[in-house]
């Protein structure tokens, strides 16, 4: 079965080295696309109080308004990246994109607080489709050598937008009005729906077939998962509907794990992806690091606030060290990445920021009355390692499976990113409660500190994971290629003598990843054929000894 991602440049010119005119054009519609998706995560917190000023609605509502974007994201982004490979990627991109901004134009001009939960929720849809395809497409129109500076671009924009939503949302809320926040992506959308059109390439996935039972498993699963850490801080861990959505949800996910090995016909997200050791490192600590870095973001951003005494935009503005940095170190580690490969670059941002996360625990433990001054190293150093990790992260998945299953592997990374951004901030404010809450500015600080500190240590623990991480690994597709190409006689494929050492690592790591991708192949055919039997001078062989 093919796949078309590599298909030619309009016109059938062939793309000049550098990223080309359409990986020029690409790059800057999924990074805007994506921007404006991670923005609305957090975009709203900081006008909550002028929308219940204006709509009304309680606590709990308002609550909602936050959840209801974030619990369809979640839920839908697997179900989004398979739409794309079923369907068409650039199409599937365009109705995502064309419902984001849809909701947006719904929520801004909502007469209600239900309804504006209810284009909140559409909202989260439009980008649940859209968000995975964004590197997907990326990675189609990218050539493989320049992945690296691409995709540190395409993660600097979007940590970005994740960093910067509370002084967004909080200016625009000051300096005009709550509308303004959704007002603000419809006319990027607008340009972005006919830009998509006319420039993006259309690809699909190799699945003739959606896989029902598998999206509807995976679905509900994460749907409970999500709204149980959702409600557990206010409603309590042992309420009914906490205890019921995190216990169904868990086995739904147990049931989606074991249909998808043994039932599934065309698996939704096929399980032998999680053999290459790539593929289950990065999807590992980027759950551990979303869990600890994004619930520690929620606690810091509340210390400006509470203790601080500034408003939204001027705690925004007290966080650009954390955030303007990415903008210059994420295109600067891909392209180290590119060069060294993408371990070291991941492993020390992922130290830079569980060390910077427990500095900034440790110097306000000492300090006996806020200080801004004393954190900044710390919040400098949470930045520089947040655009080390994402940079290269985003191509490792990628490389890791084959071009035909790059729309549901970005969507599972990006699931269990969000999933670990919502476990965090459950977590770590439940550690924060726990310690005393925030009756004073000094219980603040006191309940704050251990808090940052388990943040800090699940950070650390997902740069251990991290070390699981080949040095240097090409991507699956180029290595079976070469392959391909160095079949033959014995002593052509022998390498030459005297071949530097350097080079017979690099190729000890490409059979490696090879010899991954194969054998889960094999498993998989095996757990599927079973008897299979194969032909051979006309007489029945086994399948174990085909396959010798």
């Amino acid at each position: 079965m093919t796949d078309n991602t590599a298909g030619n440049a309009p016109g059938g010119a062939a793309e000049k080295p550098g990223l080309g005119r359409t990986g020029v054009w690409t790059l800057v519609i999924t990074a805007l696309a994506g921007f404006m998706a991670a923005l609305d995560n957090l975009v709203v917190t900081t006008a909550l109080p002028s929308i219940r000023e204006e709509l009304g609605g309680g606590l709990s509502d308002l609550e909602w308004t936050v959840s209801a974007y974030t619990l369809s994201f979640a839920v839908l982004l697997m179900f989004g990246a398979a739409l794309g490979d079923r369907f068409g990627r650039r199409r599937m991109f365009l109705i995502g994109l064309t419902l984001f901004t849809a909701g947006s134009a719904a929520a801004a001009l909502s007469p209600g607080i239900g309804e504006l939960i209810a284009a909140r929720a559409v909202q989260g849809v439009g980008a649940a489709v859209s968000m995975p395809l964004t590197l997907t497409l990326l990675t189609a129109a990218i050539p493989a050598a320049k992945r690296g500076m691409a995709f540190g671009i395409w993660a600097g924009v979007n940590g970005l937008a994740i960093a910067t939503g509370p002084l967004v949302g909080g200016a625009l809320t000051e300096q005009f009005s709550w509308q303004w926040i959704f007002w603000v992506n419809v006319p990027v959308g607008l340009v972005l729906v006919p830009l998509a059109a006319l420039k993006l390439r259309e690809s699909r996935g190799a699945s003739p077939a959606l896989d029902t039972v598998g999206t509807v498993l995976v679905s509900l699963g994460l749907f409970g998962v999500v709204l149980g850490l959702i409600r557990g801080n206010p409603d309590g861990w042992t309420s009914p509907l906490v205890l019921t959505a995190l216990t169904g949800g868990v086995l739904l996910l147990i049931a989606f794990v074991r249909y998808e090995q043994r039932g599934a016909e065309h698996p939704m997200l096929p399980m032998r992806l999680f053999r290459n050791k790539t593929f289950t490192a990065v999807n590992a600590s980027g759950l551990l690091m979303s869990l600890g870095m994004f619930g520690s973001i929620f606690l810091i951003s509340q210390h400006l606030q509470t203790v601080g005494g500034y408003t939204p935009q001027e705690a925004g503005i007290r966080m650009l060290p954390w955030t303007g940095v990415g903008l210059i170190v994420a295109p600067v580690a891909g392209l180290l990445a590119d060069r060294f490969g993408g371990r070291p670059i991941v492993v020390g941002g992922l130290v830079l920021q569980g060390v910077g996360l427990g500095l900034y625990a440790a110097i306000n433990a000492g300090l006996g009355h806020y200080a801004y001054g004393p954190v900044v190293p710390a919040v400098v150093m949470c930045g520089i390692g947040m655009s080390m990790y994402f940079a290269p992260t985003a191509a490792m998945v990628m490389d890791s499976v084959r071009p035909e299953e790059q729309g549901i592997a970005s969507g599972a990374n990006n699931a269990l990113r969000e999933v670990g951004g919502a476990l965090g901030v459950a977590v770590l404010a439940a550690v924060f409660s726990e310690q005393g809450g925030d009756g004073s500015a000094r219980t603040f600080v006191d309940a704050m500190v251990p808090a940052l500190y388990v943040g800090a240590a699940v950070v650390l623990a997902a740069g251990a994971c991290a070390l699981l991480l080949p040095g240097r690994a090409k991507p699956v597709a180029a290595v079976a290629a070469e392959q391909a190409a160095a079949s033959g006689p014995a002593e052509e494929a022998a390498p030459a003598e005297g071949s530097a050492p350097a080079e017979d690592a690099d190729r000890a790591a490409e059979a490696e990843q090879a010899d991954d991708v194969e054998a889960a192949d094999r498993a998989e055919e095996t757990d599927r054929a079973g008897a299979a039997t194969a032909l051979a001078d006309g007489q029945p062989v086994p399948a174990e000894a085909a396959k010798a």
